[in-house]
């Protein structure tokens, strides 16, 4: 059996739903225009369609051309165009086609390169030099996040399913006829790439399609309950925003629009947004993951003060403003959600909205300090245990990756690996006590996420992260002493079903604080939820973040490869 190295697409009816045949058959029944009226004058080799797919015209050229030629094919068969047809709105519909991008092409392509396979998208396309071309923009970035090569038609001449435009493809991909093969769900395209020696498959049904292709590379098939598209730290822009001396803030940067920031909780790392990042700024945001203080690339410093909420809220500003973000939507989990929700309380200025996975915001009791309280909460004693510096540091860092594969697990595992109790931590003197040395890995992680994990801690170790923990009565006295008001912008709190201490419970009564919380919530998901349960999380974060932007600025967000 040949090695397949590259595997190419058509874009349309393949990458998209639809193709041009079939925008043009339900136009032509919408207008009462003759069957086949529209792709008549499309098809012609020497025509303005053609002529723009290869290049020799762009999209405002091609308006008056094809309508010319629409009205002279109305002329020639003696019909009238109705009054309500026009060139502008067929195109509008094809653009709208062009967007429906196929979630399952993207995770395939996402999941062959992640093999070591090539991957190429061909679209028969025009230059679009019109005034709205927003759409056009996001599906190029878009598919250029997860192909290799994105050949469209009019930057090189020739079209699908020319013999030209293959030889071209396989040449900017390096690799021969025989090491690729060729998607199309046109029967005129199969032939041509299997006379020019690439294996091809007729696309007649999508999955059984990738069933095929799996067959043919050896990679197994992603299936439509596959994890979303991620990314790996080279795909992504790494920055570092000095603080103060001594101190600076690491983050990953995807994508334009309304900024959004990310902040993970314990003990992670940007990664942990890996699954979020591309999906977020494919629907038109530009993402920001940190590295939360004491955490991966960012500064670690030892004393425990420089943890603080007041502390840490005061960092952050500065990130915003020396990124020149006067405000920003903030998303966290864990302890990112604790001090997103601090954020949005003390400094509501600088926040457009808020959310928060899995943590609530806590009732604050000016009588007892959080390190008293806990000791009436059981689930809470792990906490307890992270005071005394030095101790959890040392259970922690003895073997990192029995430390991340005992804490990293999906909800729907609890059953089959071995339980990890929260409470009674200080009395049986460690958190890990009694778990078994050889920990099953999470199917939840491949074992590049896990190295990548371990690889974070190496250095650092868990001091920094565990001092986010030793500032709990210092965040209690700082928030008791600020004025108790409502939180007014736009917020939501994601809970998960499945998280054994911050449980779902707890969010009871958050509107009374925040009457404008939304709420989500994943059933089967445990404590880490955009790992845990990525493609719900992406939904929810990304409806409820469309809905806060068009509220603000009365305009609509791209949603290409959401679907």
């Amino acid at each position: 059996m040949r090695q397949i190295k590259a595997v190419l697409f058509n874009f349309w009816r393949v990458t998209v739903s639809s193709g041009p045949g079939d925008v043009f058959k339900k136009l032509e029944e919408l207008h009462s225009l003759q069957r086949g009226f529209l792709s008549t004058v499309t098809s012609r080799n020497d025509g303005a369609t053609r002529q723009a797919e290869r290049g020799a015209m762009t999209l405002t050229q091609l308006i008056p051309a094809l309508e010319a030629e629409c009205v002279k094919e109305a002329q020639d068969r003696g019909v009238t165009l109705p009054s309500d047809w026009s060139v502008k709105g067929l195109l509008e519909k094809l653009r709208e086609t062009m967007m429906d991008v196929q979630t399952a092409v993207l995770k395939t392509a996402a999941h062959l390169h992640s093999k070591g396979l090539l991957t190429a998208v061909l679209a028969n396309h025009w230059v679009d030099d019109s005034a709205d071309r927003d759409d056009p923009a996001r599906l190029l970035t878009l598919l250029g996040g997860h192909f290799d090569l994105v050949l469209q038609s009019c930057r090189v001449g020739h079209r699908v399913p020319d013999a030209d435009m293959f030889t071209s493809a396989l040449q900017q991909l390096g690799v021969t006829p025989q090491q690729a093969l060729w998607m199309d769900a046109d029967e005129e395209g199969v032939k041509v790439a299997e006379a020019a020696g690439m294996k091809a498959i007729l696309v007649e049904n999508l999955d059984s399609a990738l069933g095929k292709l799996s067959e043919f590379t050896g990679v197994k098939a992603v299936g439509a309950e596959s994890r979303p598209p991620s990314c790996s730290p080279d795909d992504v822009s790494h920055g570092y925003v000095p603080i103060k001396p001594g101190v600076r803030t690491h983050y990953v940067e995807m994508g334009c629009g309304p900024p959004v920031l990310l902040c993970h909780g314990f003990p992670e790392s940007w990664y942990s947004w890996r699954y979020q990042i591309p999906a977020l700024a494919a629907a038109g945001f530009r993402v920001l993951a940190l590295d939360m203080k004491g955490y991966g690339e960012s500064s670690a410093p030892p004393e425990i003060e420089e943890y603080s909420h007041e502390q840490l809220c005061k960092e952050l500003i500065i990130f915003l403003d020396k990124m020149s973000i006067p405000q920003v939507t903030l998303v966290g989990h864990d302890w990112g959600g604790s001090l997103v929700w601090a954020m949005a309380r003390y400094h509501p200025e600088r926040v457009r909205a808020a959310a928060s996975l899995n943590t609530p915001v806590f009732p604050v009791n000016p009588a007892v300090p959080p390190t008293e309280g806990l000791k009436a909460l059981p689930v809470f004693d792990y906490q307890l245990y992270f005071q005394t510096p030095g101790v959890a540091e040392a259970e922690l860092e003895k073997d990192l990756e029995r430390t991340f594969k005992i804490l990293f697990s999906s909800g729907r595992e609890a059953e089959a690996r071995p339980a990890l109790s929260s409470a009674g931590v200080c009395a049986r003197g460690g958190l890990f006590v009694g778990q078994p040395e050889e920990i099953p890995q999470s199917s939840m992680l491949t074992e590049e996420d896990l190295q990548f994990y371990v690889s974070q801690y190496k250095e650092k170790g868990f001091k920094g992260p565990l001092n986010w923990y030793r500032n709990l009565d210092a965040n209690w006295k700082w928030m008791i002493s600020r004025p108790a008001t409502k939180v007014l912008m736009p917020t939501l709190m994601v809970t998960a079903g499945k998280d054994t201490i911050l449980l779902p419970a707890f969010t009871k009564g958050m509107e009374d604080l925040m009457p404008n919380l939304s709420r989500g919530h994943i059933e089967e998901s445990g404590h880490w939820t955009q790992m845990d349960q990525p493609e719900e999380t992406n939904k929810i974060l990304i409806s409820w973040l469309k809905e806060v932007h068009q509220k603000a600025a009365g305009i609509a967000v791209s949603s290409a490869g959401q679907r």
